[in-house]
């Protein structure tokens, strides 16, 4: 076969993705239960449930030394740390940390690959993700399983099967390898917004559901984790701002009605960033510390969005959420 020639490119390119595939190489898994438990309490507050999981399972792991990695669904509101719990988890575990954003695929390919007679074919994006960490046994992190569609190019919740399947994953084809690949040890989690997930695909999955935060919650999450990761991102110094735990209520109730705390990390930034401002502008960098109170607040934040405690003035027609079909639809 001449080197020139298209086929021997396309020979070329298979076995440099036969090669790159992780076949026997794999990270250590972490056993130290207590070495763990304290990743996930300093990365996240409360989410129980979900730590006491991931610690039964590594108290297994001791012990049994050949037993299959479990296929997590993370299923809650937006804001809630589901992705970064995910992040959390492959710390803990000592694995490397893969995500893959299923938001919007529709093509199965995206799962199994092309087959090599197309132009331009290549593996999967899991054989991909896989080549690229290097090992076999990293966590893997299937994003908005729940967003995942399905049109005339296949149905990519129905190749996922054969991925999550703790039965069938030991034997995953990809399209384009042609050789089956043991997927067995890859630790799958999946975070999904709701249950709108096709049947047999949830089957395959342990359902773990993770609530909205409590105004108590949010307080803790906000002055342990929030404030210090933005002051951090913001090159704000300790000694530059002051700001108390009313400002944090005051934030939750009037500017903020989430079940997560996503827009409560948007509104500390916004503040902050203020006080970065005001300080250049003054061009006093080591005047005594900016006083954030809930009396100035609005100067940082704006008006306030929302009432809190206070009944409406006039008696309006309700509106909630109610299933119809298979469809969420708004009752007037």
């Amino acid at each position: 076969m001449a080197p020139s020639s298209a086929e021997a490119s396309v020979v070329r390119s298979y076995l440099d993705c036969l090669v790159d595939v992780p076949w026997k190489k794999k990270s250590k898994v972490k056993t130290d239960i207590k070495a763990s438990l304290d990743i996930l309490e300093e990365d996240h507050y409360g989410l129980e449930e979900v730590k006491e999981r991931i610690i039964e399972y590594l108290a297994v792991q001791k012990r049994v030394k050949s037993m299959k990695a479990p296929v997590l669904c993370l299923v809650g509101p937006p804001g809630v740390g589901k992705t970064s719990l995910g992040e959390s988890i492959a710390r803990a575990t000592n694995r490397k940390f893969v995500r893959m954003s299923l938001g919007g695929v529709r093509d199965e390919s995206e799962i199994r690959g092309h087959r090599r007679t197309y132009i331009g074919s290549m593996p999967g994006k899991i054989v991909q993700k896989l080549s690229k960490v290097g090992v076999k046994n990293p966590l893997f992190l299937l994003d908005e399983i729940d967003k995942i569609g399905m049109d005339h190019r296949g149905d990519p919740a129905s190749a996922l099967l054969e991925v999550l399947d703790p039965e069938q994953n030991n034997t995953f084809s990809d399209h384009y390898l042609e050789v089956d690949y043991d997927l067995s040890e890859v630790m799958f989690v999946c975070t999904a917004n709701s249950l709108n997930i096709p049947t047999p695909l949830l089957d395959r999955m342990e359902i773990i559901r993770i609530p909205g935060y409590i105004e108590d919650e949010k307080m803790n999450i906000a002055n342990k984790y929030l404030l210090p990761k933005q002051m951090s991102r913001n090159g704000v110094k300790d000694n530059e701002i002051k700001l108390n735990k009313e400002v944090i209520l005051a934030l939750i109730r009037y500017y903020t009605r989430e079940a997560g705390v996503r827009g409560l990390e948007r509104q500390i930034a916004k503040i902050l960033r203020k006080v970065v401002k005001e300080r250049l502008i003054a061009k006093k960098p080591n005047s005594k510390a900016t006083s954030i109170t809930a009396r100035n607040l609005e100067k940082y934040s704006g008006v306030r969005k929302f009432k809190y405690g206070i009944a409406e003035k006039d008696n309006a027609v309700g509106k909630l959420l109610a299933w119809h079909g298979q469809k969420l639809v708004e009752n007037f």
